[in-house]
């Protein structure tokens, strides 16, 4: 049987050249790349976008499953009653063994009577930003007075000390307010650095002998940004928990650093009902450090995005002279444009004081306290003025004491970040292995909801929409009884081409098999089994997935964490946040390869496919293993040869086979489980992956899909 007209017709339309290049070719993003909002068309559309953007943000912070929340053991000593306001030490677990401190405002004397709804008060979540020492924060006299000569600021107390000034007028609007500590500032002594980078000491392979920025926890999504945002969570908890607190009435605002978690907050937890995030919002920088910036973060979506998830909740902004400079014009008419369409205006407010420098100034502060009054339904006289106070030394405001001694010895430095880790990683374990070898249909569907989303966040793709690729020809010749079609698949929406070659039988049966290995094209010169699916009727085809065959594509990029930086200046620089948190990883665009392929050979209207097979071998198991869960349907029957390879097995956090999350998600068996129900062979799987295989195939009634004896691939590819 001669190739089908109609499929030969659209391959020859390929010769018109497309004059496409991909992409994926061009320098890296950093956090200085542009970020613009993804609109959307409907209030439909939103929320599952919001879904999408929450998704993405959990499982880059570690937190998808959510971990388990253990005691908090809170401890609330030492008040200091200023007359009108009084502030409270405070300190509690996040996890065991690892404290989150902070100070606690609460209304006193006459502000008793300010705010109070059904006997209730306004909650009021402060993360403070990356100002010196933090909650301890001093600008001094002489600073002091500058701004107040600026008019950024206008009486001298809030001026030193505007960390502590907003949670003092809060206090004194009726709120309660908890202000808590950085990872690594002010009483955030178990870390004694707020950010590192790559430490040969805190690499291993041994169970619980790692830290933050080691391929080990780059494995697992573990990272500074991710323990940022769990503390913030369990504050968010602590401060919900307070009897006198109205759970209807939350805001979360912080300036630079502290509007990161105010974003991502207010994007992953629906009790945030209001956000106020200062000087961080833009489409421009995204964040420096490494509590800003985490793997898989920023793909796809970017501030503006992730600020707009808690839409159409009340969101309120500002900007400054700095990355936020342009928000007017770029990102804000987004944000206003999508309240209008969820009918939420009043809902939105933005505010571009750009004449001062990155701050939280009277001017951003007077702002969020007008914001907070409307929002958390305080009832007080508006305008609302901020009054002098008389600020807090650093003796008042630490939590340790004599009768609360400060963590030391193994709860302090390495060790214990280590056992940060450690806990980290075992109760994760504890929730998805289960989930690899479920017993039930409901431990089924958990696994489908919590491995699905995670795999499809790490590979950032689904399987191509019908008609999204092009093909062109580069050169066709029949060297024997079939023909031979090399060309280019084009993904016209994302600028990608993937080379590929097409051996077409004289007699073809309606079946495709794409036969992936490292070696790509080459491969099907010298594969036996190649021929033997020739002479079987059977059309072969064959890839060179991305950067196999480009020497300077060997691993991922060790980029410094900025365009603007010629080199990197502190270790921490060289985070694997910098690259992965905005670009995909070479293993994730091999698997965009394959699935772009499936879709051209699956949907295209005038090629009449009757079945489609996948073979992963020679050392691409993994990588097919991948494509085989996403595609679903869309492949019929999967081969894979796994030779062992495991992703905790990998040196490095930027091997060219390296993906984010890969170990913590199950390894290879967590993308192979994912296959269930579809017919699929795998040889060399292992007592353990046989284990999980056959039990996810026994509970998706699918048992006589599944061949682990190593038999023929060829003869399991081509079964009818």
């Amino acid at each position: 049987m001669p190739i089908p007209r109609a499929f030969g017709l659209f391959l020859i339309c390929g010769l018109i050249p497309l004059h496409a290049a991909d992409v994926r070719r061009s320098p890296a993003r950093t956090l200085d790349s542009a970020f613009p909002f993804q609109p959307v068309s409907n209030a439909t559309e939103w929320e599952a976008r919001r879904v999408e953007i929450a998704h993405r943000i959990q499982i880059s912070a570690g937190l998808w499953p959510m971990p388990s929340k253990t005691p908090l053991n809170p401890v609330i000593h030492g008040a200091v009653d200023r007359g009108d306001h009084q502030v409270e030490r405070v300190f509690f677990e996040s996890l065991p063994g690892h404290f989150v401190s902070g100070s606690l405002y609460r209304p006193a004397g006459p502000s008793l009577a300010n705010g109070l709804k059904n006997g209730k008060r306004a909650a009021v979540l402060c993360p403070h930003g990356h100002w010196k020492n933090g909650r301890f924060y001093d600008a001094g006299e002489s600073k002091a007075q500058e701004e107040i000569n600026l008019g950024a600021e206008v009486l001298i107390n809030p001026a030193r000390f505007p960390v502590q000034a907003r949670c003092v007028q809060l206090a004194r609007m009726g709120c309660t307010v908890f202000l808590y500590d950085m990872v690594g500032y002010a009483d955030s002594i178990q870390f004694p650095e707020h950010r590192n980078g790559p430490r040969p000491e805190m690499s291993s392979s041994k169970p619980g002998e790692w830290g933050f920025v080691s391929p080990q926890a780059t494995a697992r999504l573990q990272t500074n940004f991710g323990l940022q945002t769990w503390n913030s969570l369990r504050a968010l908890d602590f401060l919900l928990a307070l009897p006198e607190i109205d759970p209807e009435r939350v805001l979360v605002t912080g300036a630079s650093g502290g509007a990161t978690q105010t974003m991502m907050l207010g994007a992953i937890d629906a009790r945030v009902r209001s956000a106020f995030p200062c000087v961080m919002v833009s489409t421009a920088m995204q964040g420096g450090c490494t509590c800003e910036n985490g793997l898989l973060l920023r793909i796809g979506q970017g501030n503006i995005d992730i600020a707009a998830a808690i839409a159409p909740r009340p969101l309120g902004l500002t900007a400054a002279d700095d990355w936020t400079v342009e928000l007017e014009k770029k990102g804000h008419p987004d944000l206003l444009n999508l309240y209008k369409m969820l009918g939420a205006s009043d809902h939105y407010e933005a505010h571009f004081d750009i004449q001062f420098k990155h701050n939280y100034n009277h001017v951003s502060r007077t702002h969020m306290y007008q914001f907070a009054n409307r929002h958390l339904s305080l009832g007080l006289p508006a305008p609302v003025a901020e009054r002098d106070f008389k600020p807090l030394s650093q003796e008042e405001l630490t939590v340790w004491t004599k009768d609360h001694p400060a963590p030391s010895g193994e709860q302090v430095g390495p060790s214990h970040e280590k056992a940060v880790c450690r806990w980290w990683e075992e109760d994760a374990r504890k929730q998805i292995q289960p989930l690899l070898r479920p017993s039930d249909p409901a431990t089924l569907e958990r696994a489908r909801n919590v491995l699905g989303p995670a795999l499809r966040t790490m590979i950032g793709r689904d399987l191509p929409t019908a008609g999204s690729c092009e093909f062109e020809i580069t050169a066709k010749e029949k060297p024997s009884d079939h023909t031979k079609l090399t060309g280019l698949i084009r993904l016209r929406s994302r600028g990608e081409e993937v080379p590929a070659v097409f051996l077409h039988p004289s007699s073809w049966n309606g079946r495709v098999i794409l036969w992936v290995t490292p070696q790509g094209s080459a491969a099907l010169e010298t594969e036996p089994s190649v021929t033997k699916l020739l002479n079987e009727g059977n059309c072969v085809a064959a890839i060179d997935v991305f950067g196999t065959t480009d020497p300077k594509l060997t691993e991922n990029p060790a980029i410094p964490y900025s365009a603007n930086a010629s080199k990197p200046g502190e270790g921490w620089q060289l985070s694997p946040v910098y690259f992965y948190g905005y670009n995909d990883s070479l293993f994730a665009r091999r698997v965009h390869d394959l699935l772009t392929t499936i879709s051209f050979v699956r949907h295209h209207p005038d090629w009449k496919v009757q079945s489609i097979a996948v073979a992963g071998m020679q050392g691409a198991g993994h990588w097919v293993a991948a494509a085989r869960a996403i595609a679903g349907s869309g492949i019929d029957r999967c081969a894979i040869a796994t030779q062992g390879f495991r992703f905790a097995d990998l040196p490095s956090h930027w091997h060219a086979d390296f993906l984010p999350g890969a170990v913590k998600y199950g390894d290879l068996n967590g993308l192979l489980v994912q296959s269930a129900p579809h017919p699929l062979w795998v040889q060399d799987a292992g007592e353990e992956t046989a284990a999980d295989l056959s039990a996810t195939y026994g509970v998706t009634n699918s048992t006589a899909s599944l061949s682990l004896d190593g038999g023929d691939a060829v003869a399991f590819l081509t079964k009818n």
